[in-house]
């Protein structure tokens, strides 16, 4: 894993970049964290490639279609300005697909998308999910805790950062040690 400035910033989207809203299809309901516009702006600034990689299991248990979540997402990019690619998995935890977070699937796929290789990623989180995918595809993950953040996720951590634009600084200016956890200011 790469612990120089990486060429990408992936995203995860809920409870990251906007407030969650359990299987949310309605566009009127997204919402961005506190300073996700500003983090957003500074990656771009620094001329680095951005993505989102989203679990979006609401499409394959039926609550939403594709179509919703990307009326979702285009609202995201109105709030938040435009990604580089966006990758979502619409599988359920029991469909044993190769692209829901945990597994590397969405990081690998976009860091093709984005033609950087994926130890120059950083994936920016609230889950253990989201730093196992980021690992196991070598990329770096910091983990910004969140609702939906666990004691082990932050136990396991390998960066943990108190905010989005705390972790964006991280990403950009302190190489993470692999293995070792660190935190942000």
């Amino acid at each position: 894993m790469s612990t120089s400035r990486p060429e990408a910033v992936l995203f995860d989207r809920d409870d990251t970049l906007i407030e969650n809203v359990p299987y949310n299809g309605d566009p009127a309901l997204v919402l961005p964290v506190a300073g996700a516009r500003e983090a957003l702006d500074a990656v771009r600034a620094a001329g680095l490639r951005t993505g989102v990689v989203t679990n979006q299991s609401a499409i394959g248990r039926g609550y939403i279609t594709e179509a919703d979540m990307q009326a979702v997402n285009a609202r995201v990019e109105e709030l938040l300005g435009p990604f580089d690619t966006w990758q979502f998995c619409p599988h359920t935890p029991q469909d044993d697909c190769a692209c829901r977070k945990p597994l590397p699937g969405m990081v690998l796929a976009a860091a093709a998308a984005l033609g950087v290789d994926p130890g120059a990623c950083v994936l920016i989180g609230d889950t253990a999910g989201d730093m196992a995918a980021a690992h196991a595809a070598g990329a770096r993950g910091i983990l910004v805790p969140g609702p939906a953040t666990t004691e082990q996720a932050r136990r396991e951590a390998p960066a943990i950062s108190p905010d989005l634009g705390a972790a964006v600084r991280m990403a950009l200016h302190v190489a993470a040690t692999h293995g070792a956890a660190t935190e942000a200011p």
